[in-house]
């Protein structure tokens, strides 16, 4: 049984001589939140688009719900509901009545499917507010309404925080949060908000230059971004075997073939020293180190870092 929602094969668009997304291997299950974190101009929206169909693929493959999508988009894309870029209404009409025309135009077929979504999103039905008048976060609220009108499974957002304040921020992380966990939906979020996709994703994808440098699942990359020990040993395989024999733990990960990182901090590193030295393990050195996840973010793009 396939566990993703989408997965892509080799992705590549190439505009001209530029290259946008290069050789791009995404994997986001069923049910969770991936957030694609990049700069501006990473190659985001440009992923996006090809998923959607609203740009070409120059090569490679897309494949949803286990289907290749190219052949496949009358089967596939009703399952999908989407925000890219500024979601475009009709600002002398109400939020309900721009709802009311693209529940038309899509067809959607339940007769409460405006006021349930305005329900979801938090927005007033029938509410005598023109869309022109609404706030920045009102708009992203309407954006998705409109994106979950048909009751997707899967939804793709493209920087739904873009231009929030604060407390937009908070709440739109909240309610994307809430189609999750309680609606079920899988969510694909694109952002270059670092502490956004840190606060909302169970699974992160770190794209630069068109190129996706990292997938990893939220909890392993906070382990890898936060304080632990990283001790050199002579043997790695006899130090784990200490550890979780002695010291009873396996929250570590071995980084090679004479390095391991140790996430459990409370441990007494004086008495693990002693205990692998009394059995010939020679530690070289250990360090405690408290990595952030702009630290990572630099490190692995080989540059400055993002908000």
């Amino acid at each position: 049984m396939n566990d993703f929602a989408i997965e892509t094969k080799q992705l590549t668009k190439i505009y001209g001589a530029q290259t946008a997304v290069s050789t791009v291997n995404l994997h986001v299950r069923k049910g969770r939140i991936y957030g694609l974190l990049g700069r501006n101009g990473a190659g985001k929206t440009t992923i996006m688009k090809m998923i959607l169909g609203l740009t070409s693929i120059t090569s490679g493959e897309i494949n949803v719900f286990g289907r290749n999508i190219k052949g496949q988009e009358k089967q596939v894309y009703p399952r999908i509901g989407a925000i890219i870029e500024t979601p475009g209404f009709y600002p002398n009409l109400t939020g309900t009545e721009n709802l009311e025309i693209f529940a038309k135009l899509r067809g959607t077929a339940a007769p409460n499917a405006v006021e349930n979504a305005m329900e979801v999103v938090g927005l007033p039905y029938r509410d005598k507010k023109l869309f022109g008048k609404y706030s920045l976060g009102m708009k992203q609220r309407l954006g998705i309404a409109n994106a979950i009108l048909h009751d997707p499974e899967l939804l793709i957002l493209d920087e739904p925080t873009n231009g929030l304040d604060p407390i937009g921020i908070a709440e739109m992380r909240e309610f994307i949060r809430h189609l999750s966990v309680e609606r079920g939906k899988t969510i694909l979020i694109s952002s270059h908000i670092l502490s956004e996709i840190y606060l909302l994703a169970d699974d992160i994808g770190i794209i630069d230059h068109g190129v996706l440098l990292e997938e990893s699942s939220m909890s392993e990359l906070k382990k890898k971004n936060g304080r632990y020990v990283q001790l050199q040993v002579s043997d790695v395989s006899k130090a784990t075997l200490i550890l979780e024999r002695e010291f009873h733990t396996n929250d570590y990960s071995v980084q090679d073939d004479h390095t391991l990182r140790l996430y459990d901090t409370a441990l007494h590193m004086g008495e693990i020293n002693k205990a692998l030295v009394m059995q010939d393990v020679t530690v070289i050195s250990s360090a405690l180190c408290n990595d952030t996840l702009e630290d990572y973010f630099k490190s692995i793009t080989g540059g400055e870092g993002i908000a």
